[in-house]
């Protein structure tokens, strides 16, 4: 059951004043960290990531190189990888230069370039509204769009079967207003190559909400679509949490009962991801918040109960109380609703 005000208010006073966390199997308020999200799950993978970012700062492209194709057709991972290497190209893009020279017909390093240009052109444009924006700024970022689309497909051309070059498209597709059927023409090609990829699903899902091109049903019908449609192991379920971050009216009527069942299959699919997967804490975090939104008080606590002392992210580090209070209130508030239910 969702509360009421009152009801909320009621639950709040309990969560602050009775709550005991080890009755809830939970860790002890002072173990609480908001330094992280989850635990670090693997440092070999951390030291492989700084050991190819500092070969890119002193300009050997082909440890760099290499680093990408290792991941093979692991399409997610290679993913990851670019990102990586466009953070570093952003500061210096040097060795980016000399890829692309001694590598013409490489598509990778097309790749990182088309999608550097896109974020440079965003970095003009920041992150306000479109109607914050200054004028000039709107008009420069505009004028850069088409470069990194005709970029990205080059990219396309000389990696036909990779899909890194199309969510480069998706991502300039938003900003350079496209239609929905011009849209939909590029996430077809993307879905061919890749009909699971983590990135390109939450930027499409950027393309779909409100503020951008879509409506909130749009953008539920996709998310939905997407949780429904994941393969055992994937993450992809948690973009109908990111979903829910972007609706700007609480949802009523089929759809808010229609929230708790896709609520309860997300979480359910997540417990199917590798426990060693680094996104996984960081949707847990947010799984717990909505479970909790949605009256899930149970499920909620065993998301918390997951999480253990990690309090370090979205949507607790916000929170003018700060991380740790706004937390502990969080799994406070679901062990009170749990309690009732028992």
């Amino acid at each position: 059951m969702i509360l009421n005000r009152p009801a909320r208010a009621l639950a709040n006073r309990w969560a602050r004043t009775r709550f005991d966390p080890a009755a809830f199997g939970l860790v002890p308020r002072e173990r609480l960290d908001p330094r992280a999200a989850g635990p670090e799950t693997d440092p070999a993978r951390r030291a492989e990531r700084r050991r190819v970012a500092e070969a890119a700062h002193e300009g050997e492209w082909r440890t760099v190189a290499a680093h990408v194709r290792a991941a093979g057709a692991d399409w997610d991972e290679r993913w990851t990888r670019l990102e990586m290497l466009i953070h570093v190209a952003e500061g210096d893009d040097r060795w980016l230069t000399d890829w692309r020279t001694a590598e013409p017909a490489d598509g990778d390093a097309g790749t990182v370039y088309a999608y550097l240009l896109v974020r440079r052109a965003w970095a003009v444009r920041g992150a306000a509204y479109a109607r914050d924006v200054p004028e000039q700024d709107m008009r420069q970022f505009q004028a850069q769009l088409p470069a990194a689309m005709a970029a990205a497909q080059r990219a396309a051309d000389l990696a036909p079967g990779d899909p890194g070059p199309w969510v480069v498209m998706i991502t300039a597709a938003r900003a350079m207003s496209y239609t929905h059927s011009q849209f939909s023409d590029l996430w077809r090609n993307l879905l061919h190559r890749a009909p699971h990829h983590a990135a390109a699903h939450w930027q499409a899902l950027q393309y779909w909400c409100a503020k951008w091109h879509g409506t909130e049903e749009l953008m539920l019908d996709f998310a939905e679509l997407t949780v429904a449609g994941a393969p055992p192991g994937s993450i992809l379920p948690g973009v109908y949490l990111h979903a829910l971050d972007e609706l700007r009216m609480p949802l009523r009527g089929a759809r808010s009962a229609q929230r708790r069942a896709v609520l309860t299959d997300v979480a359910a699919r997540l417990e199917t991801v590798p426990a060693g997967h680094e996104d996984l804490p960081a949707l847990r975090h947010r799984l717990a918040r909505r479970l909790l939104e949605a009256g899930l008080h149970e499920a909620s606590l065993e998301q918390f109960r997951r999480i253990g002392p990690y309090c370090g992210a979205a949507p607790w580090r916000d929170d003018p109380a700060g991380p740790a209070v706004a937390f502990d209130l969080a799994r406070g508030r679901a062990a009170h609703g749990a309690r009732k239910n028992r």
